[in-house]
């Protein structure tokens, strides 16, 4: 089934799916993706693009919010194959290369096994590729003057926590962010603005902090990195995350 596709605003086009999301962000000179998706998403990313009227070589650039395989998979062959420049935090550079991994390991994973939701995910994302290694040996780190270039002109937001190096992206007023505040996720007993679980966060303290970060900002529009769209206040969606990670 194709990704689902949301026009946000003018410029910002969400793409949905059951696993995970991203977003395109367009003007006249083409298109960028914040996220890619699993490797097995390719098709469906690049499908995305072409609803939108752009192909392979509209593409300026990739935007990672951060380096799991669930968000950067189909940038590994948009790199290889068509040397699309693909950029993120400076402090996640290193993890994008695969100079180190920090992630849940699958051991992590088979102490919940027993759980049904948690077979029927593990399968799912397997078929997308979830147990690719490779990295992106071209990443490099978005400045400001290169976002400024790109559409939209993104702001990256620090909000590390998820991984050391996570961030998010501040587009047309829209936040984008990533998996420092979802929305859903297959393995969530509920959905709404929340966390992640615990065992997919490399630093929880720091994924808290990233949450009050996000709640002084002014926006109305979420586009989380997991589950639908959020339209309301930012606060209250951090208050809501916050308030869920007290109980768990």
């Amino acid at each position: 089934m194709a990704a689902a596709l949301d026009a946000v605003t003018d410029r910002v086009h969400f793409a949905y799916t059951d696993l995970v999301n991203w977003t395109l962000v367009t003007d006249d000179a083409g298109v960028i993706l914040i996220d890619t998706g699993f490797p097995g998403n390719r098709d469906d990313v690049l499908d995305s693009m072409r609803r939108l009227g752009f192909g392979v070589d509209d593409l300026r650039a990739i935007l990672l919010t951060h380096a799991h395989i669930d968000h950067f998979g189909s940038a590994i062959w948009f790199a290889k194959t068509h040397g699309t420049p693909v950029y993120c935090h400076a402090a996640e550079v290193a993890h994008s290369r695969r100079e180190y991994l920090e992630q849940a390991s699958p051991v992590d994973i088979a102490k919940h096994i027993w759980q049904p939701r948690y077979v029927k995910w593990s399968v799912a994302i397997t078929r997308k590729g979830a147990l690719t290694h490779d990295g992106i040996p071209s990443t490099q780190a978005l400045t400001e003057d290169i976002a400024a270039g790109l559409p939209g002109a993104p702001v990256v937001i620090p909000t590390p926590g998820h991984t050391g190096g996570h961030c998010s992206y501040l587009v047309d007023g829209v936040l984008v962010s990533g998996d420092a505040l979802v929305t859903s996720h297959p393995l969530a007993p509920r959905t709404g603005p929340q966390l992640l679980p615990k065992l997919f966060n490399h630093d929880e303290d720091g994924c808290l902090r990233s949450l009050s970060a996000l709640g002084l900002l002014d926006t109305e529009v979420l586009l989380p990195g997991h589950g639908p769209v959020w339209r309301g206040s930012i606060r209250d969606a951090v208050a809501q995350a916050q308030t869920q990670a007290k109980v768990l």
